[in-house]
C-alpha cells in the first residue's frame, strides 16, 4: 500500500536495510516495514554450508586425476561478503542474483589452487594414496587465502571423498597392483614354506640334539655303572684278599698251633715213653712168669690158665693128657 511493504527473515539470516544508500538497520532475524522506492535489502545466510566439489588435475607422470570432496564453511563476516557479492532480495524475499554460486565457485577455485602444485609433483600412484594430505593442503590453503578472508567466510573443514584415475588407468593400476599383490602373496607363501622348512629343520636338529644328549647321558650312565661295577669288583676282590689273607694268617696260626701242639705232644709222648721206659726198665729182663707171680693174683683160674699155657708150650713133650670135664665146666661157669 502506497509503496510500503513488510518483510520478515529467520534467525539464520543477517539482514542489512539500506535506505537512500545508507544502512538504516541491520541484524539477524529482522522483521520491519520499509518504503520500496528508497529501500534496498541485503540478506546474507549465516548457517553452515556443505560445498561439494569435483575437479581434475594432472599428475607428475601426465595422468589425469579426479578429486572429489566437500568443503564445510559458514559466513562469519556478512558485511565483507555484502561488499563483494550481491545478496539483494526483492519484495518477496528472493535473491535478485544468484551470487551464492559465485561464492561457492570461488571457494572451489581456491581449494583447487591450494593443491594444484602439490599434485603436479606427485606420481599417479602417490596421488591416489594422498587423500589425507590433500585434505590438509586444501584446509590450510583456504584458511590462509586472502580471497577467502575477503569474502568473509570461515572454513570449518575439508573432506576428500575420492581420488580417482581414468578408467583405463584404473584397470591398469588394478592389474599392476593385482600382480604385485600376487607376487607378494607368492613371496609370502615362499617365506612361509621356507619358514616351515626352517622350523622343521630346527625341530629335527633339536630332536637330533636331544637324541645325542640322551645317548651321551646314557653313555655317562653306562660308564658310571661300569665304574661302579669295577669299584664294586675291586672292593670285592680286596675283601676276598682280606678274607684270604685272614684265612692264610689263621691257617698259618693254626699250622703254627698244630706244629706247636705236635711238638708238645711229641715231647709229652717222649716224656711219657721215658717215664714208662724208666718205670719198666727194671722189669725188662725179668721173665713173665716171675712178673705174673709177683702180681699176687688170688684167682685160681689164673693159675690154671697159666698151667694150661705151660702145657701148650710143652705139648710136644706130653704123650697123653687127661682133663676132667668137671674142671673145664667149672672154669667156664665162673667165666660166664
Amino acid at each position: 500500500m502506497f509503496g510500503f511493504k513488510h518483510i520478515q527473515f529467520d534467525a539464520m539470516t543477517y539482514v542489512m536495510h539500506y535506505k537512500n544508500g545508507a544502512i538504516n538497520q541491520e541484524g539477524r532475524g529482522l522483521s520491519f516495514f520499509y518504503f520500496t522506492p528508497n529501500s534496498s535489502i541485503v540478506a546474507i545466510p549465516m548457517g553452515g554450508n556443505d560445498l561439494p566439489f569435483v575437479f581434475k588435475e594432472m599428475s607428475a607422470d601426465y595422468q589425469t586425476v579426479t578429486i572429489q570432496g566437500q568443503i564445510s564453511y559458514q559466513i562469519s563476516e556478512p558485511k565483507k561478503l555484502a561488499d563483494v557479492l550481491d545478496f539483494t532480495v526483492n519484495e518477496e524475499g528472493r535473491y535478485k542474483k544468484n551470487d551464492l554460486e559465485k561464492l561457492n565457485q570461488r571457494t572451489i577455485n581456491e581449494a583447487q589452487t591450494a593443491v594444484t602444485a602439490f599434485i603436479h609433483g606427485l606420481s599417479l600412484q602417490d596421488t591416489l594414496g594422498a587423500a589425507s594430505t590433500l585434505e590438509q593442503r586444501i584446509l590450510s590453503g583456504l584458511q590462509s587465502s586472502p580471497m577467502i578472508s575477503m569474502l568473509g567466510i570461515e572454513i570449518m573443514g575439508v573432506n576428500i571423498l575420492a581420488v580417482r584415475a581414468v578408467p583405463e588407468m584404473t584397470r591398469a593400476l588394478e592389474t599392476s597392483t593385482r600382480e604385485k599383490l600376487q607376487q607378494e602373496a607368492d613371496q609370502a607363501i615362499y617365506e612361509r614354506r621356507n619358514f616351515a622348512v626352517e622350523q622343521e629343520r630346527k625341530i629335527k636338529e633339536s630332536e637330533l640334539n636331544t637324541e645325542i644328549a640322551v645317548e651321551e647321558k646314557q653313555k655317562q650312565i653306562t660308564e658310571k655303572k661300569m665304574e661302579s661295577e669295577v669299584l664294586r669288583q675291586e672292593n670285592k676282590r680286596k675283601l676276598n684278599e682280606m678274607v684270604m689273607s685272614g684265612n692264610i694268617e689263621l691257617e698259618q696260626q693254626r699250622q703254627s698251633l698244630v706244629e706247636q701242639k705236635a711238638i708238645n705232644d711229641r715231647k709229652l709222648a717222649d716224656t711219657k715213653a721215658y717215664v714208662v721206659d724208666t718205670t719198666l726198665k727194671p722189669y725188662k729182663d725179668l721173665d713173665w712168669k716171675m712178673i705174673t707171680a709177683l702180681s699176687n693174683n688170688p684167682d685160681p683160674r689164673l693159675n690154671m690158665t697159666l698151667a694150661f699155657r705151660e702145657l701148650a708150650e710143652n705139648a710136644g713133650k706130653i704123650g697123653n693128657l687127661n682133663i676132667s670135664p668137671d674142671l673145664l665146666e667149672n672154669l667156664l661157669e665162673k667165666g660166664r
